[in-house]
């Protein structure tokens, strides 16, 4: 089963979302957004972004 994207209210005018995977483990969640829109917005960009993003190893990073 695929992930989802979970939306949650925190407040009358705050919202959350979660992704979860295909077995409802939480993988993600997002900054608090003052609107629907804002978090849709969000999702749209974390499909987006998860698609194409590149994976950057940081553990060697130098001081």
């Amino acid at each position: 089963m695929a992930g989802k994207f979970e939306i949650h209210r925190v407040s009358d005018e705050a919202y959350r979302l979660r992704l979860t995977d295909g077995d409802g483990n939480t993988v993600a969640v997002s900054p608090t957004f003052k609107s629907l829109s804002l978090l849709r917005d969000g999702i749209k960009a974390m499909r987006e972004n998860a698609a194409t993003g590149i994976v950057v190893d940081l553990r060697q990073q130098q001081a």
